[in-house]
């Protein structure tokens, strides 16, 4: 086992992790919220190098998410494996709520969504299958009480496998450390050494965010709190803050780790997947701090085929896009900022500095087409340098920052970026690059997501049969 790693394992757009090992090989997976396709599914043999397998969702029929607003959609899923079988659940905010897939392989294909009854978010599943256990499995949820004061409580109720349903009574096992708790949430059950733990977040998701511990003798509880709870305290300073949302895994030699969610404070890189130490006293968990000591990872895309981390706002119906020579992408009426389904390829920004730059062949046919560069949390904040029929212009949002004269053909376009300051250039295919304009884009905080970087066309609500061509794209790193 690795005795030593880098972090965060799973940079930029990567929150919500959960984990689960079969054998010597462990599996991950993320939220995604209104991205397509959802649930991206991560493995790796030492918990620090992860490869992406594909996604539990890609398939339109297994996740509508048409009208779905920002940060909404899929929540905080929780991965693991039983008798052969990988269960998947997840809950699908603004939708039917809570479901389930299964898959024999990680890579896919998984299965049709089944539907689980219950309110809430962040669900969770448990086999008690261990050596002491009863065989029996088990669905957890948080749900609000009081939004308000955010105020929220963990239920639970069996779950068969076999049927993917929810039987039996309700139990609520938990509200929190202390009565005044906010968002207790993220629960997780296991048991260890005959001890049923629940693991859980409080604090909400930003600088107050912590994990907390307690157990009991029955997994039905009552739940003692740790003494000494929060397990790991809230980070509301240093290299790594926010962090939270852990789920445990054991190692094949017996000791322990956990996936949590950080930020990196100073970037709109949103929240990652950080590894943590797990040790035990007394019987409860102690996590080792995390800290950012990771390696940037370059991009070069030529298109030959879509890679796995290209995302898509929105469920497609059909492909705008074609690979092989270059991307392709269909200009089509929708737009960014629509709430529809434009045509727009995105990928995570993975480190606070970084280069992003690609070409662009086309040629607008009317004044309402073009295409370009996007920096894009969501519908409601990014940044897009495009090509129109009246030359090169740089856009916040509906807002135009500049517009300069371009000469017909192809040209290259990129993107400097500083934290929060984004300096967009662009040139020639064999000229120097030139400056544009430089934007303080403290604006594209997210909230539950994160910035994504790549290309967008439209046509802006006209037909058109126009296609804008990008033979590459390229995330570098200064110095």
């Amino acid at each position: 086992m690795t005795t030593s790693f880098g972090d965060p394992v799973l940079s930029g757009f990567r929150p919500d992790p959960s984990v689960c090992r079969v054998g010597s090989d462990y599996y991950l997976v993320t939220s995604s919220f209104e991205w397509f396709p959802g649930l991206p599914v991560f493995h790796s043999r030492d918990l620090v190098s992860w490869r992406r397998l594909g996604s539990a969702l890609d398939r339109p029929s297994q996740l509508d998410l048409d009208g779905c607003e920002p940060s909404r959609g899929l929540f905080a899923p929780t991965i693991r494996h039983h008798d052969g079988l990988f269960h998947l659940v997840c809950t699908l905010m603004d939708g039917p709520g809570h479901f389930v897939v299964t898959a024999t392989d990680p890579a896919g294909p998984w299965s049709e969504p089944y539907w689980l009854e219950g309110e809430g978010f962040d669900p969770s599943l448990f086999f008690d299958d261990g050596p002491d256990g009863d065989g029996r499995a088990w669905f957890t949820a948080s749900r609000v009480r009081d939004e308000s004061a955010g105020l929220t409580e963990i239920w639970m109720r069996e779950y068969l496998p076999l049927e993917r349903r929810l039987t039996g009574p309700e139990y609520v096992l938990w509200s929190g450390s202390h009565p005044a708790a906010r968002w207790a949430e993220a629960p997780h059950l296991y048991r260890i050494d005959g001890t049923y733990l629940l693991l859980t977040a409080e604090g909400g998701t930003d600088v107050d965010h912590s994990v907390v511990a307690a157990r009991a003798d029955r997994v039905t509880g009552p739940y003692e709190s740790a003494p000494h709870n929060p397990v790991l305290p809230p980070a509301p300073k240093g290299p790594v803050t926010c962090t939270g949302h852990a789920d445990l895994v054991q190692t094949p030699f017996g000791d322990w780790r956990a996936v949590l969610l950080g930020v990196r404070p100073g970037s709109a890189l949103g929240r990652e997947t950080f590894l943590s130490r797990v040790t035990w006293h007394d019987g409860w968990p102690a996590f080792s701090p995390v800290a950012h000591t990771g390696h940037p990872r370059p991009v070069h895309e030529d298109f030959a085929t879509l890679a796995p981390d290209w995302s898509i706002l929105r469920t497609p119906r059909a492909p705008f896009w074609t690979t092989g020579d270059g991307l392709r992408l269909r200009l089509r009426p929708e737009r960014l900022g629509d709430f529809t389904v434009p045509s727009l390829l995105v990928r995570p920004q993975e480190q606070p500095d970084c280069d992003v730059s690609t070409e662009l062949r086309f040629a607008p046919a009317g004044p309402d087409e073009e295409a370009g560069l996007a920096v894009v949390v969501d519908d409601n904040a990014h940044l897009l340098l495009l090509r129109t029929a009246e030359g090169l212009v740089l856009r916040q949002g509906s807002d135009v920052l500049v517009r300069v004269p371009l000469s017909p053909g192809p040209v290259r376009l990129g993107v400097r970026i500083r934290g929060f300051r984004h300096t967009f250039v662009h040139a020639a295919p064999e000229g120097p690059w030139q400056d544009l304009a430089t934007a303080e884009a403290t604006f594209l905080t997210p909230l539950f997501t994160s910035v994504q970087l790549g290309l967008y066309a439209t046509s802006h609500g006209h037909p058109s049969t126009n296609q804008a061509h990008f033979p590459w794209f390229d995330i570098t790193y200064p110095n």
